[in-house]
């Protein structure tokens, strides 16, 4: 069950790993989140298109290639689960956002 006071944290994979996760890495990851109560969600980013109502919208931003979403206790907290997170451990660029609760 979530905690009303936890954050929730987005870690945001890019498309720059310079070796490719195998689909195992991926299942042992996220079972290991889910075991620790932490897994909230996540997938694969496809394309996609970039809108605005008017105007040219910029082009979509290509360099994130899925996601991950985390409860954590902390920015810290949510950087230590990046211990066997496939795309950091082969090299490759995790972000990490908070996503701010609302009421």
């Amino acid at each position: 069950m979530q905690n009303a006071t936890t954050p929730d944290y987005l870690m945001l994979m890019h498309n720059d790993p310079p070796k490719a996760a195998r689909d195992e890495d991926w299942g042992t990851y996220i079972e290991a989140l889910a075991k620790a109560g932490k897994f909230r969600g996540g997938s694969a980013i496809g394309e996609g298109i970039a809108l605005r109502k008017s105007g040219t919208a910029p082009a979509i931003t290509a360099h994130i290639g899925g996601f991950i979403r985390i409860e954590a206790d902390s920015l810290a907290d949510a950087e230590a689960l990046l211990a066997v997170n496939p795309v950091f451990e082969n090299g490759g660029t995790v972000e990490i956002r908070e996503l701010p609760k609302t009421s």
